[in-house]
């Protein structure tokens, strides 16, 4: 029998929590494996269970969502971070990302976008809500432009190879084989990417990649 994808969900409000709850746990390849009222429970049930995805509301009690996330992704590295929330600004979404999340939703979204970018992120591939226009898209990519004007130029010919590969989202066995270099190689280009950028996460580099032309 398949693995089940363990989720723990944060969210404050109960009843919302329970609706969630309803309707992830009917999807037979979920199970919720802990919740959290605040996003300082969250950190700690994240650190006790290890599950391979945490959905999350960013405004939360005691310690939020936002500030949640890169204490997150220091404990359990492995562990994806689906944003679930009311917020579509532009600061939230380039904080989110900035900060480690691998998606974006918002709570208005349905069912079927629901479990759609959770398939997305745990396959290891960026999730934005479609709600979230082209303009706060291009707010994030300008927001770092004075530090990443001219960056591209930079890379390396590889480095652009692996950037178009990681938007158009092969995974690093995947671009390693196409690539015909080692995982670990796969890794370090995408860890220097992140630092020539000023780019954080896949979902950051996604964004770029389409900015300049490189994905589509």
């Amino acid at each position: 029998m398949q693995k089940k994808i363990r989720i723990v969900l944060a969210e404050d409000h109960i009843i919302v929590r329970d609706g969630i709850k309803s309707l992830i746990s009917a999807n037979p390849d979920f199970e919720i494996s802990g919740e959290a009222g605040d996003g300082l429970e969250a950190v700690r049930m994240v650190d006790k269970l290890k599950p391979d995805l945490i959905l999350m509301d960013l405004t939360m009690p005691k310690s939020n969502g936002l500030d949640a996330i890169g204490d997150i992704k220091t404990r359990s590295p492995e562990t994806r971070i689906l944003i679930l929330t009311v917020h579509k600004i532009e600061e939230y979404v380039r904080a989110c990302l900035k900060a480690g999340a691998d998606g974006y939703l918002l709570k208005k979204s349905s069912h079927k976008e629901l479990l759609n970018a959770i398939y997305h992120v745990i396959s290891g591939e960026p999730y934005l809500d479609p709600g979230i226009s082209d303009k706060i898209i291009e707010g994030y990519l300008m927001g770092n432009a004075k530090k990443t004007r001219g960056a591209l130029n930079k890379l390396t010919k590889r480095e652009r190879e692996v950037l178009k590969l990681v938007a158009e989202g092969y995974k690093n066995a995947e671009i390693s084989d196409y690539l015909c270099i080692s995982t670990s190689t796969v890794e370090t280009h995408r860890d220097n990417l992140m630092k020539k950028l000023d780019l954080h996460n896949a979902a950051a580099l996604t964004a770029y990649a389409i900015k300049q032309g490189l994905a589509c």
